[in-house]
């Protein structure tokens, strides 16, 4: 029995002991107050938000070298077929990407992978696949919002033709060792027309036509969007450095 009521008193004191630490801890014992976040002031009626860098026609070059020669009316930056993609004068790492794009109509006659397809390429090598994929069918990693041969969206939120979409883009760059290999993997969040379809997937290396992919040791780069061959129209671009 006495040792039962030590047991019992030892336990009371105790309780006593952790219960009188934790009035001792005051609430700003776990308060940070010399971190304050950068003030952005969001965009409104589809404006950037205040630290977003425009990506208009001036700030895009022609992959061949040269002005953009992309057609640029009312603010909408139109593909010219056959002058080739054109790429951000600025080199981005991590980014958070904002883009609006556009397919024209097309006749049936162009079916699968020729209807609309054009591409956001992240660091000029990883790609978000623009395409006309509402009704047309194709290899479901190579749809509209496919992060291209890697990764099939979750969903198809894509609109019909002649209707303005948006990807919302928060891309993370590889990251290397001083001898090339891969420490991190590229990885991507992409929201489709406010939908998500891309949940923080991690890309096994460059997007590839043919094969598999492999990455090889590179730093920041430009964005790229891709010219194949028809009229795919883009607005209202803007980028945020992260």
């Amino acid at each position: 029995m006495k040792k039962i009521t030590l047991f019992l008193t030892l336990i009371t004191a105790a309780s006593v002991s952790f219960s009188s630490a934790q009035m001792v801890q005051e609430p700003r014992a776990t308060e940070v107050w010399d971190k304050e976040p950068v003030k952005v002031t969001p965009g409104t009626h589809g404006a950037p938000p205040s630290d977003a860098i425009a990506l208009d026609h001036d700030a895009w070059q022609s992959v061949n070298g040269g002005e953009n020669k992309w057609t640029l009316e009312d603010g909408v930056m139109t593909i010219t077929p056959g002058t080739g993609d054109v790429r951000t004068k600025k080199s981005f790492g991590d980014v958070q990407l904002h883009v609006e794009w556009r397919i024209p109509v097309l006749d049936a006659k162009f079916t699968d992978q020729d209807r609309g397809n054009s591409g956001v390429f992240l660091q000029q090598f990883y790609e978000v696949q623009v395409l006309d994929s509402y009704e047309s069918k194709t290899y479901n990693n190579g749809q509209a919002g496919s992060l291209y041969k890697q990764h099939i969206p979750l969903v198809n939120a894509t609109k019909p033709a002649m209707q303005w979409q948006s990807y919302d883009i928060i891309y993370t760059a590889p990251r290397f060792g001083k001898n090339g290999t891969v420490i991190s993997q590229a990885r991507m969040t992409v929201m489709h027309n406010g939908i998500l379809i891309q949940n923080n997937v991690a890309l096994t290396g460059p997007t590839v036509y043919i094969g598999a992919p492999a990455y090889k040791l590179h730093g920041d780069l430009p964005i790229f969007l891709q010219d194949h061959d028809h009229k795919v129209s883009y607005r209202n671009i803007w980028i945020r450095e992260l």
